[in-house]
């Protein structure tokens, strides 16, 4: 039945132009198990390409006839296989794009689990590691129906995704679902950008903590901590009681506040530990796999703590690459994880050393790479200055915002409870407080821009800020 298949490929390939280039972008060689069958196929693929057209049976044998490394015998079997490939135009078309997309899928995915096998082996001289890309890519063949956009005719279209509802992970504070209109949209890399100690993990064991009481699942991966000490943040947060008081809490009061909490969510939260530098995106792949057949978790969200520590699945360790190269493949293969798994991802990076004591960071205090900014959806900095601790309030300054006008709010201060691992919305008038002349963003990535501040009466408030 699969060599069948394999002739009606043939078949329709001489003789159905707009079949062939639909297909051809996706078929390989190697799909086709008998040899002369795959002589005929790299026969038609190099003379469309050479000559952008279709060979006719004649030309399709004299080319055939040409190939030294074609013999006489095999020659004489391509020729009667040739003969029998004739024109059907009653055959059913999406039905056969359907099935020549199956035969590819099933061929890509065969090919790579013999090809994982012979690593395995030994047989092989590649990394292991390469496996799960292999079967990755063995798993997303698929064939692309579209063609582009028109346009004028298509403007129909264009108008329902101008007033579509984007589904988005929502946070529980105010102004950073103002600046994202409503959350963060799936298939999009988030980015914190901070220094050591600001808040990077506080901010998000808050974030994975409010989705998780939103009824989300939620996939939290370490790099940094160990598994207890991020359960024991996000405790800390969604019990309502400080670090210092967890540790002394009675066994039966946590019972009871762990009870109430998976009261109020249908939502999981699982928090996975890899040594720092140990783990890259084929891992996580792996562990969404395992999640999803061992607990039936599938995340609606993940977040990666941080960036700079993980490894890249396309970069050996130890290669002698520059940190640009490193972290900018690391952000890409994340960001295509969240395109291909359709849910954000949010993680953070480190400030440069300029950048610790910078009271007005920019992306040119991003450490190691402006390839991070480059690839990020969003990013935004935190920053905390000693006014602002004994205010119990941190600072939040966009720095790349995809989703929305960039200027519009672009630094707010929320509140901050470290002992608890809490963020806050703060009332209306504290926001002028963290400004008090024109402030500038001048980077790489875009013009200066002033923020005038306005003062009412000596008092200052949040319409100061460009909105």
């Amino acid at each position: 039945m699969q060599n069948r298949i394999e002739l009606v490929i043939l078949k329709h390939l001489l003789n159905e132009e707009d079949y062939a280039r639909r297909t051809l972008p996706y078929l390989k060689s190697e799909y086709f198990s008998e040899v002369n069958e795959k002589n005929i196929y790299q026969e038609i693929d190099k003379y469309l390409s050479q000559y952008n057209a279709l060979p006719t049976k004649e030309a399709l044998l004299i080319e055939l006839d040409n190939n030294s490394s074609i013999t006489d015998e095999s020659f004489s079997k391509c020729s009667g296989i040739v003969s029998e490939l004739n024109s059907d135009p009653d055959t059913d078309k999406e039905w056969l794009i359907e099935k020549t997309e199956k035969f590819c899928q099933e061929k890509a995915i065969y090919n790579a689990i013999m090809e994982s096998i012979s690593i395995i082996d030994g047989k092989e001289k590649r990394d292991a590691g390469t496996i799960p890309e292999l079967l990755s890519d063995a798993l997303s063949v698929s064939f692309d129906p579209s063609i582009g956009h028109d346009f004028i005719d298509d403007s129909d279209s264009r108008w329902d995704f101008y007033h579509r509802v984007e589904e988005r992970i929502p946070f529980d504070l105010d102004y950073l679902n103002k600046i994202t209109k409503g959350g963060l949209p799936k298939k999009s890399l988030n980015i914190i950008l901070a220094g050591t100690g600001v808040g990077k993990s506080l901010a998000m064991c808050h974030m994975a903590s409010a989705n998780l009481l939103d009824g989300k699942n939620v996939l939290y991966i370490t790099m940094e901590m160990a598994e207890e000490k991020i359960a024991e943040r996000i405790d800390a947060n969604l019990l309502n009681v400080s670090l210092e008081e967890l540790v002394n809490l009675p066994k039966q009061m946590y019972d009871k506040k762990i009870d109430r909490v998976k009261g109020k969510t249908s939502g999981k939260l699982i928090v996975k530990e890899y040594p720092t530098a140990s783990a890259h995106v084929g891992h996580f792949r792996h562990l969404l796999n395992e999640l999803r057949l061992k607990r039936q978790f599938i995340p609606d969200i993940i977040y990666v703590d941080y960036l700079n520590i993980c490894m890249s699945h396309r970069i050996r360790t130890g290669s002698n690459v520059n940190s640009y190269t490193l972290i900018k493949s690391i952000a890409e293969e994340l960001r295509g994880l969240a395109v291909e798994k359709n849910l954000p991802i949010l993680s953070a990076t480190q400030t440069t050393r300029s950048g610790y004591t910078n009271s007005d960071l920019g992306l040119e205090d991003t450490s190691e790479s402006f390839g991070l900014p480059a690839t990020a959806d969003f990013m935004f900095a935190l920053i905390s200055t000693e006014e602002l601790e004994d205010l119990n309030q941190i600072m939040v300054k966009q720095l790349k915002n995809r989703y929305n006008d960039p200027t519009l709010y672009k630094r707010f201060v929320l509140g901050v409870d470290r002992a608890k691992m809490r963020l806050y919305d703060v009332e209306q008038s504290a926001q002028g407080d963290i400004l008090d002349g024109p402030v500038f963003d001048n980077t790489d990535f875009g013009e200066r821009v002033e923020d005038e501040v306005k003062i009412k009466k000596g008092k200052k408030d949040f319409t100061g800020l460009k909105v």
